[in-house]
């Protein structure tokens, strides 16, 4: 179950860095191909703001990473959990206001990992 749980971490924190690339680095060119239901207008004027999110996601793969890393296993459940309630309640804000594919992408794969984290009584240790 620990190899799964961490299998499941790891899963979205490569998914917020790929979120980080495409919205940092290729918001321009590889954006309108990923995100076909905006005008492919808008991308070159929206750039900087979808920087800024590619940034936040960042943050929310080195929290996961970093949660990996961790040796003490209390801390090690209790910063998971945090950086995967935090990608969970964003993949549920933009079902609710963007798609619900959001909610599958990002959502799903962090809610499992905390419902593993929070019913196997090992942890991840």
């Amino acid at each position: 179950m620990e190899i799964l749980i961490k299998a499941l971490i790891a899963l979205v924190a490569a998914l917020h860095t790929y979120f980080l690339y495409l919205e940092m680095f290729a918001w321009t060119t590889r954006g309108p191909k990923v995100f076909k239901t905006i005008p492919a207008d808008q991308f070159a004027s929206t750039k900087t703001m979808a920087g800024n999110q590619g940034l936040y996601n960042g943050f929310l793969a080195a929290g996961l990473v970093w949660s990996l890393l961790i040796k003490n296993p209390d801390w090690q459940q209790n910063v998971s959990l945090f950086f995967l309630a935090c990608v969970a309640i964003a993949g549920i804000y933009g079902a609710v206001t963007v798609s619900k594919r959001i909610f599958f992408i990002q959502g799903a794969p962090a809610l499992a990992a905390i419902a593993l984290l929070l019913f196997y009584s090992g942890g991840i240790r």
